[in-house]
């Protein structure tokens, strides 16, 4: 009696326990054979493609790593690449400003000289010019002497005579 219900095709009151049974077994069966021939090589290629893309995740994750990397390198590079610039800038300004001011503090000392040198020698000129003046007015101060006088006069008179000559030439000067 309990084993009518077993029997594929058997109707009961209200559950046919024969057909549940004969599906389920037919359904683990299946999935037996299914697991066998085809969830095996089936999970295995999901498997593999499993790998592979997370593989090429790796991949791609490393690459992208390496990518920020070398561009961060390659930003760093350039910010030094700049500065470097900057600096090589600002000491050629620094250079050409100290340059300028050798030059300039050259050239100033150079005129200096040279203004002392033309000074000195106007002073050297005039000393002779004014030594040149007082032979000469000695001369003609003789030469007049000798001719108002028309007479021989002492060598004293004569210095005295010169020395008073000078002495005024000098205060006319």
């Amino acid at each position: 009696m309990f084993f009518d219900y077993l029997v594929l095709g058997a109707a009961g009151e209200f559950l046919n326990i024969g057909d549940i049974l004969a599906t389920l077994v037919i359904f683990i069966g299946l999935m037996l054979l299914l697991k066998k021939f085809a969830w095996g090589p089936l999970m295995g290629v999901m498997q593999q493609r499993e790998e592979l893309i997370k593989s090429e995740i790796e991949t791609a994750e490393n690459s992208r790593l390496e990518s920020q990397k070398l561009l961060e390198e390659q930003r760093s590079l350039l910010k030094d690449a700049r500065t470097q610039a900057q600096e090589i800038v600002e000491n050629a300004k620094k250079q050409g400003e100290v340059s300028r001011e050798e030059i300039i503090t050259t050239a100033r000392a150079e005129s200096g000289r040279m203004k002392e040198a033309a000074v000195q020698e106007i002073a050297n000129e005039r000393d002779k010019a004014i030594s040149a003046v007082r032979e000469e007015v000695v001369a003609l101060s003789l030469l007049a002497a000798t001719k108002v006088l028309e007479k021989e006069i002492s060598e004293e008179d004569n210095r005295q005579l010169i020395n008073e000559t000078i002495a005024k030439a000098g205060e006319v000067q």
